[in-house]
């Protein structure tokens, strides 16, 4: 796995689009901060851009920036870092550092620290947080192998992790962190 990982930092650092495992599912990344490859990512799932994308990271530090600390009562930050790393998605006021395109049309950002080795790793490997949106095409299930990727994608990716995705069901829940609401199950 650790040449597919070098691979795909390598990739992601050019801009482009790549396949690796998560909690549940295969997600398709880039570099957030890259129009052009988020562009791209949306193109190739069919999927309006308005829909805004998740960000994944290794680690807190790797997500700190994109949130706005100043609006983020520290019981509420307290709480959501205590589920961290862990399958938990939680939306938080986004710093002035999100670019527009990863929230579409949202005021919020939607965030993970993952525990899945694999995509952990793919974010040190890469220097930071990456997109994370499920491997399929708009409306489709999403990808749970490589080789589903392969079926679904071809050759339209720069690069694919080739490891086991975790053990849950479904994609992560995703909450409101300061509402508490449950956005999506």
């Amino acid at each position: 796995m650790a040449h597919d990982l070098d691979a795909a930092a390598a990739a992601l650092r050019r801009g482009g689009v790549v396949a690796y495992p998560t909690e549940s599912v295969y997600g398709l990344g880039c570099d957030p901060h890259n129009e052009a490859a988020l562009s791209r990512l949306f193109a190739l799932k069919q999927r309006p851009p308005q829909q805004g994308v998740l960000l994944i990271a290794a680690d807190f530090a790797q997500i700190e920036r994109y949130i706005a600390l100043d609006e983020v009562p520290v019981d509420v930050l307290d709480r959501v870092r205590a589920t961290w790393p862990g399958p938990h998605t939680w939306i938080l006021p986004r710093s002035l550092r999100v670019p527009a395109w990863i929230a579409g049309g949202h005021a919020g950002i939607a965030l993970r620290v993952t525990a899945h080795a694999p995509a952990a790793a793919l974010c040190r490997a890469f220097g930071g947080a990456l997109v994370s949106t499920s491997a399929n095409r708009h409306g489709e299930p999403p990808a749970r192998t490589a080789a589903e990727i392969r079926t679904v994608f071809g050759g339209d990716l720069d690069a694919i992790v080739d490891a086991p995705v975790g053990g849950l069901e479904r994609p992560t829940a995703i909450r409101d962190a300061i509402s508490g609401k449950l956005v999506r199950h």
